[in-house]
């Protein structure tokens, strides 16, 4: 057998690895749970997870992370991680010592975006704007194959952005983890959206339950999802005027609600500085393994 690429994505309650051969194909695929607060027995797992992988298949590979943070510029330390354990450790270099062999390391969300770039939705796309629309709100931008990191490792960040021209309907400017109000994720995330459906209405439902009440017809529903979908659009129509990307792939629980790709063309179209609006945006091809997958292909960035 060639020789294998394996990606790891590691989430905050499950590490994953799958092992792609050079047609994409999976040779392996395992999870296990994420040792919650420990860093050196994430490490741990992590190593004993390739490891496995290699003696099973009986090859050796590359090895490609993705976390749900980023690597600082300055130091190689954690920085912005959900996994908090994470933060101002040399992850990348304690890996590479453990395994003796180079790691290559990227944002969960620039995995993403790599993954549906290179063989998904957006696969011949030159520029791909990946994006997740989950617990919380991120990117990723990938330009002819290579993941833009930027000079503060925080390219494709746009959750953290201000939604642009907010209306009476979206005051007041709601709190924001990151200490600032009236962020992009504090509207887009999937609680965002059931949160303001319940302040207006006084009924909590998750976006699915949302979304099937709104194609029954109810129109609380249909209101709030409008709503929903006029913000989005605000917001891609500004990473389009910045990145003019040729795709941009949805990823993330509200990434199943297929009326976004429907709707949204007409939504971003009056806020873009163009006559015509020609961004196709897509679903995603590989789903919740487009993560991990992204991990092992930043061996073929």
């Amino acid at each position: 057998m060639s020789r294998l690429r394996f990606g790891v994505d590691l989430g905050g309650t499950k590490i994953e690895i799958i092992a792609l051969d050079a047609g994409g194909q999976t040779r392996l695929r395992q999870r296990v749970p994420t040792p919650q607060g420990d860093y050196d027995a994430t490490v741990e797992t992590i190593a004993r997870l390739v490891e496995h992988a290699e003696e099973s298949l009986g090859v050796t590979g590359t090895v490609g992370i993705g976390i749900p943070g980023a690597e600082s510029p300055i130091d190689g330390t954690i920085m912005n991680a959900n996994s908090t354990c994470l933060i101002g450790q040399p992850l990348r270099q304690d890996l590479s010592n453990r395994l003796g062999r180079e790691i290559r390391l990227a944002n969960d969300a620039n995995c993403f975006a790599l993954s549906e770039a290179v063989d998904g939705a957006a696969r011949g796309a030159g520029i791909v704007f990946g994006i997740i629309l989950g617990t919380g709100v991120g990117g990723g931008i990938i330009i002819r194959g290579q993941p833009l990191i930027g000079a503060h490792a925080i390219a494709g960040e746009w959750g953290h952005n201000p939604l642009p021209l907010p209306g009476p309907e979206d005051l007041p400017l709601p709190r924001c983890y990151c200490r600032r109000a009236g962020c992009i994720e504090t509207y887009l995330s999937g609680p965002a959206l059931s949160r303001e459906h319940q302040e207006r209405y006084g009924i909590l439902l998750t976006p699915a339950e949302i979304a099937a009440k709104a194609t029954d017809g109810e129109s609380a529903c249909e209101a709030t999802l409008q709503r929903y979908e006029a913000r989005l659009g605000r917001a891609l129509a500004g990473v389009i005027n910045l990145i003019d990307p040729d795709a941009i792939v949805l990823g993330g629980g509200l990434s199943n609600l297929a009326r976004l790709y429907r709707n949204l063309p007409a939504a971003c179209a009056p806020h873009v500085f163009s006559p015509v609006f020609r961004t196709a945006i897509l679903p995603p091809c590989h789903g919740d393994s487009s993560g991990v997958r992204g991990a092992a292909w930043l061996w073929n960035a």
